[in-house]
């Protein structure tokens, strides 16, 4: 973008800037630290001009927004046509509760609903099952059967609201369970709106919830694509989730490139059942976590979208721009709230959601200030909600559609980024001879994710602990006494609720419809065919999660990670 005649007056300008002006002002005064770096660690220089994007090519590199490589965004007017979609992560107790919340949400502005589940449910468990005592609606909402989804979007319209569900070994039977809510309500499958989280391959890497193993847990999220494209185009059958990477401890490029890696992974295996790469990858979102530091992370955001297209282009052949638009959701760093201080987290919240919208973000989820503490209360979900709202309306932020756009400072950045993801999607590339997909498993059976994030979370912390990088509140600027925050509590009666309607719906249903429609996922499974029908009809029979999930283990067993895994 600058003739080599120009950098060189820049750069001898620099020189001078150098000596007579910065030199003397730090001999005088210092610097506040030795080194500065972004939360990742990578290097920041003190000054950025147009030395560091030489090498940038405008059309090559950065483009316009919704034309490839989609750097500057995935849509041509971004925020200007109309902003993100609002989501409030909820979900506690039983389905009544969840439903309350949601209302509430809806009324208070939230443009999408995101919903959580207990660890019963996200784990293939039914609430009476004995390895759910204790945890019946602690973490998020307990659901078993179709009974507790009609009650959870009751007096909602399906067919007209986004809903996002964060679950992953049980997602196949919760998608079948919201296909058949739709279904009993008369709403056309083609109308549903939404996502499902149901990326297994980054919990074998990351969040570390399963059911069967790495191989059979990618046939069956396969089979929720299959079944989307055919019968529910509306819906984003896999969010591809870097979030709980990052949350694991992982660097922002790590949490790129394992994500990115997983998403291709996820185009193999689908292209080994004959599906195009222009036919699978739209049905395919990303989920990003939008931690501290600001400019990292929306320079992260842009090189996701400039890696995305043309690696898509270039290894799977994509041609229509739908396959190489990377959209995706982000989420505030979970990992960065305090105990200490809660109300700092707004201000880490709203920098972190800045930085989404910033970055180019489609849809947004703000944690609310009390999340180190319990899970949130209503206060706690408003102001983080109207941080979003503030942030869209009054801040300025989402009024141009790429405004970092050429900071040298941003551009190099988004350069290293990029450098940096390749490299790693190369490596993972080399250890599958030549697939990504092949070099996932192959790297979660040699423990080279886990490997990688620990390492990365170790070197983080230590620098917490020398105090090289500062959490406020915590290792600077702490107090003795912290002020009272109301949290919300989950009474112990939820447990003896759900167990009752768990109860009543068994006693009320059909076992033998119920014993068919399991025999039939048994058959289903033995010959190979996509499960996802069969699911449907067997949640419809009022099959608990429990129960489902139990055949697919009786089938491939119950996966165990291998520990102790030498570098």
């Amino acid at each position: 973008m600058y003739d080599d005649e120009d950098l060189a007056d820049i750069r001898e300008a620099r020189e001078e800037w150098e000596t007579e002006s910065r030199d003397p002002a730090v001999d005088a005064h210092g610097e506040r630290k030795e080194r500065f770096a972004t939360v990742s660690n990578l290097e920041i220089d003190d000054l950025y001009t147009p030395e560091d994007v030489a090498d940038l090519d405008y059309e090559e590199d950065l483009g316009f927004p919704g034309e490839e490589p989609y750097t500057r965004g995935p849509y041509p007017t971004m925020y200007r046509g109309r902003t993100w979609t609002m989501r409030q992560f909820a979900g506690f107790g039983t389905a009544e509760e969840t439903n309350e919340r949601f209302h509430y949400l809806i009324e208070n502005g939230q443009t999408g609903l995101s919903t959580a589940f207990d660890m019963p449910s996200l784990m293939g468990k039914d609430s009476d099952d004995p390895l759910s005592d204790g945890e019946v609606g602690k973490e998020g909402v307990a659901v078993d059967t179709l009974r507790d989804m009609e009650i959870l979007f009751d007096g909602i319209d399906v067919g007209e609201v986004s809903t996002s569900f964060t679950i992953n070994p049980s997602a196949p039977v919760i998608f079948a369970m919201y296909v058949a809510l739709a279904d009993r309500k008369g709403v056309p499958r083609e109308q549903l709106r939404g996502t499902f989280q149901n990326d297994m391959l980054k919990e074998f890497i990351a969040q570390k919830e399963w059911v069967i193993p790495p191989e059979p847990s990618l046939d069956l999220v396969t089979d929720t694509v299959e079944f989307a494209i055919d019968e529910t185009p509306g819906i984003y059958p896999i969010s591809v989730s870097g979030y709980h990477i990052r949350e694991a401890g992982s660097t922002a490029i790590q949490e790129l490139a394992f994500t990115l890696a997983d998403g291709f992974a996820y185009v193999e295996d689908a292209a080994e059942r004959g599906m195009v790469a222009d036919v699978v990858a739209p049905q395919l979102s990303f989920f990003f976590n939008s931690h501290n530091s600001i400019f990292e992370e929306v320079a992260k955001f842009r090189a996701a979208r400039r890696v995305y297209a043309n690696v898509m282009d270039e290894w799977y052949g994509a041609e229509a721009d739908a396959a190489k638009r990377l959209k995706f959701h982000t989420q505030t760093a979970g990992q960065s709230l305090t105990a200490q201080q809660p109300l700092n987290n707004i201000v880490r919240v709203t920098i972190q959601a800045l930085a989404g919208v910033l970055g180019g973000t489609q849809s947004l989820h703000t944690n609310s200030f009390d999340e180190a503490l319990a899970l949130p209360g209503e206060e706690a979900v408003r102001v983080a909600l109207r941080t979003q709202q503030i942030i869209a309306e009054e801040s300025g932020a989402a009024d141009s559609v790429d405004p970092l756009a050429g900071s040298f400072m941003v551009e190099s950045l988004t350069d290293e980024v990029e450098e940096k993801t390749m490299a790693y999607l190369e490596e993972i590339r080399e250890m599958g001879d030549g697939s990504v997909r092949d070099g996932v498993l192959e790297g979660i059976e040699q423990g080279y994710f886990h490997r990688e994030i620990q390492e990365a979370s170790y070197e983080y912390q230590e620098r917490v602990e020398e105090g090289e990088e500062v959490v406020v509140g915590v290792n600077k600027y702490a107090v003795e006494d912290d002020p009272d925050t109301d949290l919300l509590h989950v009474d112990e009666e939820t447990q003896e609720r759900q167990l009752a309607r768990l109860a009543e719906v068994k006693a009320e249903r059909d076992d033998e419809a119920v014993e068919a429609a399991l025999d039939s996922l048994d058959e289903a499974i033995e010959n190979g065919e996509n499960v996802m029908p069969v699911l449907v009809d067997a949640v419809k029979t009022y099959a608990t999660m429990g129960e489902i999930m139990d055949v697919f283990e009786r089938h491939y067993g119950a996966y165990r990670e291998k520990i102790g895994l030498a570098s």
